[in-house]
């Protein structure tokens, strides 16, 4: 259908301006709003303001000015049906052909600490999405652009067929419209759930982002639905797989606990080794060396840009991917010479994802929790053993704290303050993990004496941290919480360890 008029409202403006403009030099008339129409207005492109084109001033402070039937029966009128053109005869309706609308930044209002409900309900949408929904609903006809970034395809399409969209490109549009109004609503509905302690349905929507080859196993089909890339850019190696999008997704999470230059190393969802050094090559020496065996076909992420002499050293084995903020040229010429190893960028803002709920699927449902962000603040508080720990005692079971909750459950980590020494992962005995951890260890060829053992929750009885004392361990930190809490703290000063009672539980299922 060809567009002749287009009504442009949005709040977020990228590329507003070349599109209008461009939409202007195709002799298209051009509606708009507010602070729309005072940018388009800036840069000297034609246009309508919408009080002229309904004939009716905005109101309410601007809540009311596009729910207006000139604006809602210009979009939702059938063109092939006599009736509706009899109507909108009648009553001086003109077509409107082209929506391009985003909404009031709810979701960025709401993040911001102390935020009151007044403030998050005036930055509520009602005219952007009724305007999006009539236009999605009538795509046979409409053209609706809910997302800036796709001006351009609007454009290429308009160019290509003389003014009009096809309507592969307007169904296609009209189901993100679909979903963005969803996803907008919901961010409302869950934000005054929170507000008001109330309880109601957990809605999930979100766009299909790629078709996998195959889910855990060949025989699985599997699909990555969200956004995945704005937070991750491949730029090397064969497509990612369903299990590599764990990995990198556990990866990113263990690594973002570190401040300090940091490598790790993961197999299956669950740390093989972490290290910490100024020198990052150094830091991935010590991790590597917790296990050498385990991290054939794994993955490695590290928190700076990844150095050649990083990219040499990690080359000297058998990865599935590498993860870092940036590489040297000289690393990418390195790694690049294996063409199936995938090379993966980590963007900027994976912090803001931490705020999205952990999702899983169960039979008949799913479950939704927050995801595990509790911090340890002021460790020297919950000192509960008759010896305090020396720095590095308390160096040593900070860092192995962060490791242990990205470990699977029951899970123990032996370390020192900048690395970790061994690791025992998903036994359904705690002891057993340790005996693991200790097994591991001393098969790298690496002491415990002097280590801090880290429990992501505490030891029932006794004998697990005696374990731990009798293979080198003098410092120990776990939540506490058990029955027999004063018979570990006992075992603790029987064995002159230092131990730290979090109080916060690290289970990972």
């Amino acid at each position: 259908m060809k567009i002749n008029r287009a009504l442009i409202s949005v709040s977020d403006k990228t590329g507003v301006v070349p599109f209008a403009r461009r939409l202007s030099e195709m002799d298209v008339e051009i509606i708009s709003t507010g602070g729309t129409a005072a940018l388009l207005k800036r840069d000297s492109i034609a246009h309508i303001e919408i009080e002229k084109f309904t004939g009716f001033p905005e109101i309410l402070s601007g809540r009311v000015k596009t729910l207006h039937p000139k604006v809602h029966g210009g979009l939702l009128f059938l063109r092939d049906d006599p009736v509706h053109q009899q109507q909108v005869a009648a009553h001086g309706i003109e077509p409107i052909d082209l929506v391009a609308v985003n909404f009031y930044p709810f979701k960025s209002t709401v993040a911001r600490p102390n935020v009151t409900l007044d403030e998050a309900i005036e930055q509520i949408d009602i005219g952007g999405p009724s305007m999006l929904r009539s236009a999605a609903k009538n795509y046979r006809t409409v053209t609706v652009v809910s997302d800036p970034s796709d001006y351009p395809s609007v454009l290429e399409e308009m160019e290509l067929h003389g003014g009009e969209t096809t309507l592969a490109l307007r169904e296609k549009f009209a189901i993100k419209a679909y979903l963005t109004t969803a996803n907008y609503d919901q961010a409302i509905a869950d934000f005054l759930r929170r507000e008001q302690c109330a309880n109601g349905a957990f809605v999930l929507s979100v766009p299909m982002e790629l078709r996998l080859r195959y889910g855990e196993n060949p025989h699985q089909a599997a699909t990555l639905y969200g956004h995945f890339q704005d937070f991750f850019q491949k730029l090397h190696g064969k497509e990612l797989s369903y299990n590599n999008i764990l990995d990198i997704n556990t990866a990113a999470n263990l690594i973002r606990e570190f401040a300090e230059p940091t490598v790790a190393i993961l197999k299956h969802t669950n740390p093989c080794g972490v290290g910490s050094d100024s020198d990052l090559r150094e830091a991935w020496m010590k991790a590597f060396a917790t296990d050498k065996q385990a991290p054939f076909g794994g993955i490695i992420i590290c928190n700076r840009t990844l150095t050649e002499s990083l990219a040499r050293a990690v080359s000297e084995i058998f990865s599935e991917v590498i993860i870092a903020p940036e590489f040297e040229p000289e690393a990418r010429a390195v790694l690049q010479k294996k063409k199936n190893l995938r090379l993966i960028k980590m963007l900027g803002g994976a912090d803001a994802a931490k705020d999205d709920p952990d999702v899983r699927s169960v039979i008949g449902g799913v479950l939704v929790q927050e995801k595990d962000e509790a911090e340890l603040k002021d460790p020297e508080r919950h000192v509960v053993s008759t010896r305090p720990p020396t720095a590095d005692e308390m160096k040593a079971m900070l860092f192995g704290w962060r490791v242990v909750k990205h470990v699977k459950s029951n899970a123990i980590v032996y370390t020192a303050k900048d690395r970790t020494l061994g690791i025992g992962a998903g036994q359904m005995a705690r002891v057993d993990s340790s005996r693991i951890a200790v097994w591991k260890a001393n098969q790298a060829g690496l002491s415990l004496k002097g280590s801090a053992v880290c429990s992501d929750a505490f030891f029932p009885f006794a004998d697990g941290l005696i374990a731990a004392a009798e293979a080198g361990a003098t410092a120990a930190i776990q939540p506490g919480g058990s029955l027999r809490d004063e018979e570990v703290i006992a075992a603790a000063n029987e064995h002159q360890m230092a131990m730290v009672f979090t109080g916060v539980r690290h289970f990972r299922h």
